[in-house]
């Protein structure tokens, strides 16, 4: 069943801190596997840094004491998008050309595939655990939301009802429910897991394409709008979206972002050269920390924020692993 909510949208243009400003630090790892995209770092329980080579068909693991990178070859022309790492420390990927999930054993190197079960279904894009350790998971090319059950493996796909909504960044709500941008259309969706049904927010506007997403600790779930360049925010117990344009507006064409300890929002500007990272403070309704990534970043995709060293781990297409470390 599809509900659709109609919505207050309210639109506010950038504003800047006033207050003096400096970039906040960031290091670069340079992956030895070349234009390979390594792509959506995980931070383990351990503190090693998981991450994909999407274009080279590995996973790989960097310890950011040493700077030791070890890499594992997946299957071929498995094409891997993201990867999660549970409590045991296997490791899972997105096999995004071969349509499956999989678990790596760090350990042995060994790898079991889960491949999903109907036809059609194809395109598993990014991965996120719930509270009971399952996997909740978007498939953007087939137009489903994916669930795998721990340790059987057992996958079901539910149907998103708007067509080509192309399912996107995914994160869990409080409520142990997982949201998900619909970047081909200008709606966030969320599975009910006691239904199993997917309900639809749609935006205001009708160009908005959100492409990742983050909670801060009132509720609040808040997205990055690609294609026009705003970061703006759903409160689900009203259906309201309200938007800020980012520093640098149409042109700015924000992809990844994560949410810090200070419930600030963190995106990186991917429309200009080189990337920027830009921090939003909704206490304040203020953007700061503008941090351009040495490499030049080409596009940094996803990135995750990790509360014990508070620091933010991106990928880069430059070829490199990044850090950003938050410092107040």
């Amino acid at each position: 069943m599809k509900y659709l909510v109609l919505l207050l949208f309210l639109a506010f243009p950038a504003s800047v801190s006033a207050q003096a400003d400096t970039p906040a630090p960031i290091r670069e790892w340079s992956v030895p596997f070349a234009d390979s995209r390594p792509r959506d770092p995980y931070v383990a329980p351990d503190g090693r840094i998981f991450f994909v080579g999407q274009r080279g068909h590995y996973m790989a693991r960097l310890d950011p004491a040493t700077g030791d990178i070890v890499r594992w070859d997946l299957p071929e022309g498995a094409g891997p998008h993201n990867v999660i790492v549970d409590r045991e420390g296997m490791a899972w990927y997105a096999g995004n050309l071969k349509a499956h999930i999989g678990r790596l054993n760090p350990t042995d190197g060994s790898i079991q595939q889960f491949p999903m079960n109907r036809d059609g279904a194809r395109d598993p894009h990014t991965l996120i655990f719930d509270r009971d350790g399952d996997i909740w998971f978007t498939l953007q090319g087939s137009n489903m939301i994916g669930f795998l059950k721990r340790p059987s493996g057992e996958v079901t796909l539910l149907d998103v009802a708007t067509p080509r909504s192309r399912p996107y960044g995914i994160v869990m709500d409080r409520q142990d429910r997982p949201w998900f941008n619909l970047f081909g259309t200008n709606k966030l969706g969320m599975v009910d897991p006691s239904t199993m049904r997917i309900r639809e927010f749609t935006h205001p506007r009708a160009e908005a394409r959100t492409r990742r997403l983050g909670f801060t600790t009132d509720g609040l779930l808040w997205y990055v709008d690609y294609a026009a360049g705003y970061v703006g925010r759903l409160d689900p117990s009203t259906g309201e979206f309200k938007d800020w344009a980012a520093p640098a507006g149409a042109q700015s064409r924000p992809y990844a972002m994560a949410v810090d300890h200070k419930d600030r929002i963190w995106f990186v500007e991917t429309g200009i050269r080189p990337n920027r990272f830009v921090r939003f403070d909704p206490a304040t309704e203020t953007f700061a920390k503008f941090t351009e990534v040495p490499s030049g970043g080409g596009t940094v995709r996803h990135m995750v924020f990790d509360a014990a060293t508070r620091s933010i781990w991106f990928g880069a297409d430059t070829n490199t692993i990044g850090r950003l470390t938050v410092e107040d």
